[in-house]
């Protein structure tokens, strides 16, 4: 029986027209169901010019899939869980990233829920919420540890996930990284290069891999250069900004003030440009500053420094390919991108 809605302003009823299914869609273009619903999986098997066919005529019917019902038929959520820390370079990591996912992951079916992940809290418990309740097929979530227990615990339960950065278990696992080591090495040199005696790095915890990565690169390269490094004592990335510019204030009221500073993202980045500003010192004039640029945002830095790119759109697409490759059961050498740093310094403008 077809219902009839009343529409507003209308004495008459409106024929409510039924929801497009797989099978409307199917009769329209003319294969059969299980072709179709292939090809807006985006299925390789299935010929491009028959996926553009179905696409167009899924579009034009206003087909949306029903993942309830495709939750019952293949046990899969075609949802990504991704945590966040919000106090980690939010505003360019989390718009660059996200993005780089979402194209990644256009023409899967897939979703992208996000939940944030306190560093202060019990990292497990919302992966442990999310596993139980199978609110998502597989779980992406950042600022690894050595010795990670959420990836512990993933690997026990053999629930996909990937992580953006590495761990220093023998068991392998997916990952997308960025070399931080050579990055602080780069950073370093590049100073050095400038005549920089002294250089001071506000580094993350000691407790996360990407720490220990930059930690290293500097340290080998200031040892290399025969040069003094400073990683300030007391603040790290997730200090408060009014609390880093008093420690670097406090740098200057010495004898031995910093001349180079090496900025691991684009909030630091702002927080030194701001301070320097404040005391009367510009880069490269009395000082220089090297960051690493992970967005746009860097265009408007000012004065203009030198920058070293993660390209963290690249990043989210290849944590897509890692994800979708575990959900299939891929070799795990498919599952592990370490992403270099670009061999060129660039000046933000």
């Amino acid at each position: 029986m077809t219902r009839k809605t009343f529409e507003p302003n209308s004495g008459r009823a409106a024929e409510k027209l039924p929801r497009p299914t797989l099978r409307t869609v199917a009769q329209e273009a003319g294969f059969a169901v299980t072709t179709v619903s292939r090809a807006l999986a985006g299925d390789p098997r299935i010929a491009e010019t028959t996926r553009e066919r179905v696409s167009e005529v899924a579009r034009r019917l206003g087909y949306v899939p029903n993942r309830a019902a495709q939750r019952l038929r293949t046990g899969r959520t075609k949802v990504i869980s991704l945590l966040l820390n919000t106090r980690h370079e939010f505003l360019s990591f989390t718009s660059e990233f996200l993005g780089g996912m979402s194209e990644g992951l256009a023409g899967t079916g897939y979703a992208i829920t996000i939940t944030a992940d306190g560093l202060a809290d019990d990292r497990l418990e919302a992966i442990r919420n999310i596993r139980r309740h199978s609110l998502a097929d597989a779980i992406v979530f950042t600022r690894t540890e050595c010795f990670d227990e959420r990836v512990r615990y993933l690997l026990e339960h053999n629930f996909p996930f990937a992580t953006h950065g590495r761990t220093d278990f023998t068991t392998p696992h997916p990952y997308v990284d960025f070399d931080n080591e050579v990055f602080a090495r780069m950073a370093v040199e590049r100073l050095v290069a400038k005549g920089r005696k002294h250089i001071c790095m506000v580094m993350p915890n000691e407790r996360y891999t990407f720490g220990q990565h930059l930690r290293f690169g500097a340290r080998q390269a200031a040892i290399s250069h025969g040069i003094q490094l400073t990683v300030p004592d007391g603040v790290d990335l997730d200090s408060e900004p009014d609390e880093i510019a008093a420690t670097l204030r406090s740098l200057h009221a010495g004898p031995n003030a910093p001349d180079g500073y090496v900025c691991v993202g684009e909030v630091m980045a702002l927080v030194t440009l701001a301070y320097l500003n404040d005391i009367g010192l510009t880069p490269g004039m009395e000082i220089d500053v090297v960051a690493k640029r992970a967005s746009p945002i860097s265009n408007h830095f000012r004065p203009r420094i030198e920058t070293i790119d993660e390209d963290l759109r690249a990043t989210g697409r290849a944590m897509a390919k890692v994800l979708l490759a575990r959900i299939d059961g891929a070799p795990m050498e498919d599952m592990q991108i370490l992403l270099k740093p670009e061999g060129a310094f660039s000046i933000s403008d």
